[in-house]
């Protein structure tokens, strides 16, 4: 199997939710951008809290990312997957992004949400153990992905938009 690697963390300075993925996929890593699948419904689910069209250009959501409380990254740096699917992924050849890094320099982190299953098993074994227990909320949110045909979509973006908003709450003002 290939080994691939994820993107750096989209995050501007006064980031307070982490949204974390395992890895992108072959359609995001075809284009280079997180989540670019055409059928993945985390940019329709994010456009409208971070005041946006779900079709604007790439370009336009990272800039609108980096300028709201909202960070975006993976869990894993590394792996080894063949095609798209998290069960694909071998769990040897996991290696973690720096974390450690990431917190000390986005100390305002007061929330992650896992974006899907794998996410949150990679990051509960192996992250965990290097966090300040209790400094930090973690909460899994229904995948995303196209391959999770469990919810609507409709019924994904009410309980993104729901955690999504309790977070911030405690932040002031910024989603309506």
């Amino acid at each position: 199997m290939p080994t691939i690697h994820s993107f750096a963390p989209i995050a501007g300075r006064h980031a307070k939710i982490l949204i974390l993925g395992s890895m992108p996929g072959e359609a995001s890593l075809a284009a280079n951008q997180y989540y670019a699948h055409p059928r993945n419904a985390f940019w329709p689910i994010m456009a409208p809290l971070l005041r946006i069209q779900a079709n604007s250009r790439y370009e336009e959501k990272i800039i609108a990312l980096k300028s709201s409380p909202i960070a975006l990254w993976d869990v894993l740096k590394s792996c080894n997957r063949a095609g798209s699917l998290d069960s694909m992924i071998e769990t040897g050849t996991q290696i973690v992004n720096n974390f450690p890094a990431f917190f000390a320099f986005h100390q305002h982190i007061t929330h992650i949400f896992f974006n899907g299953g794998k996410a949150e098993t990679c990051f509960k074994r192996n992250v965990i153990p290097g966090i300040k227990p209790g400094s930090i909320t973690l909460s899994r949110l229904p995948s995303t992905s196209p391959a999770n045909a469990r919810l609507s979509s409709d019924e994904k973006c009410k309980t993104w938009h729901q955690m999504i908003k309790l977070a911030l709450e405690a932040h002031g003002p910024f989603i309506q």
